[in-house]
């Protein structure tokens, strides 16, 4: 179901209505998977690109089939959630590479770890947080870890070597000083490894990312935008509560306005802009994102067919 309701006691009638609706779905969604290899250029000629969310590459074949054009979001946190320690520099270059060469030259975007508020790892031993989502995590814990963040750029910038299409992300960017400081160690390490440049973007996730964003764009190659936590953070809901989940909404007019926001500041300095949050998924708030002006939409692959479908149907100005 879509709409999110729980009916009781459904009369016949009611049921005759469910199948209805079931068999013009699964005829809706069949018709668009026909077409999902197709690119998801509106009517009047503009292109969005889609990318897919995941972890692992034997996830790449699925996704690709779902019509992905490459990998919005690489999340490599799985690998540290996953296992009992701290996978090695080797660990993570294994796995980089091996998504690469799942991907067979289309573009992958990986984010570097992002630990913290809900993701909590036992064996990083990170302390304890009366509210974890305003804490360590993401970028900040990233700085203040070198021991994490060194191996997992060395494994970054030796993929890379090898010819991948890799670029690099990093997770809750709140200030052009921490984006400032992962550049350096990025440039130091790939200087060492004379490896060649990755292109490097941030998440934009909190909002004073999106209303720095033009001052931002100075620095970053790229912007990727997370509508889970920019709008946890602008409506000051936790999207864990129970009570309040329903009203974290991405659609509402401050976090749309932040979106336009970034989306504005990165254009000025010719940076592009993908969104990788649950509102990319959505065939609406997909059309609703390009005609903001986001130039590439990543999410789950079952997703892909029907916001391609959403898409072409669509003329930009009309969005």
């Amino acid at each position: 179901g879509s709409g999110g309701r729980l009916f009781l006691a459904p009369s016949d009638a009611d049921l005759d209505s469910a199948r209805a609706w079931i068999a013009a779905e699964e005829a809706r969604r069949a018709q668009a998977a026909e077409a999902r290899a197709l690119p998801a250029r509106t009517r009047d000629g503009h292109t969005v690109s889609i990318g897919a969310n995941i972890n692992l590459a034997d996830q790449a074949a699925f996704a690709i089939a779902q019509g992905a054009e490459g990998v919005g979001l690489m999340r490599t946190e799985f690998l540290f959630l996953e296992r009992g320690e701290t996978p090695s520099e080797e660990d993570q270059y294994q796995a980089y590479k091996a998504m690469a060469d799942a991907l067979q030259g289309r573009p992958l975007v990986i984010r570097a770890l992002d630990i913290g508020g809900d993701k909590q790892v036992a064996h990083l031993e990170l302390p304890r947080e009366e509210n974890p989502f305003l804490g360590v995590r993401g970028a900040r814990l990233l700085l203040r870890r070198p021991e994490l963040l060194v191996p997992q750029i060395r494994a970054l910038y030796r993929a890379g070597r090898d010819g991948a299409p890799i670029s690099v992300m990093f997770p809750m960017i709140t200030s052009a000083a921490e984006l400032l400081a992962l550049r350096e160690t990025c440039e130091r390490i790939r200087e060492e490894l004379q490896a060649p440049k990755l292109p490097l973007g941030i998440m934009i996730e909190v909002p004073s990312a999106a209303l720095l964003a033009a001052d931002l764009a100075q620095h970053a190659d790229f912007f990727s935008i997370g509508t889970n936590d920019l709008t946890q953070y602008t409506l000051a809901i936790d999207r864990q509560n129970p009570v309040l989940a329903p009203e974290a909404d991405s659609l509402h007019p401050a976090v749309l306005r932040l979106i336009g926001l970034t989306v504005q500041g990165a254009h000025m300095h010719g940076r592009w802009v993908g969104v990788c949050g649950g509102l990319a998924g959505d065939p609406h708030g997909a059309a609703l994102l390009a005609g903001l002006g986001v130039d590439e939409l990543s999410m789950t692959p079952r997703d892909i067919p029907a916001v391609k479908e959403r898409l072409r149907a669509a003329e930009l100005p009309a969005l």
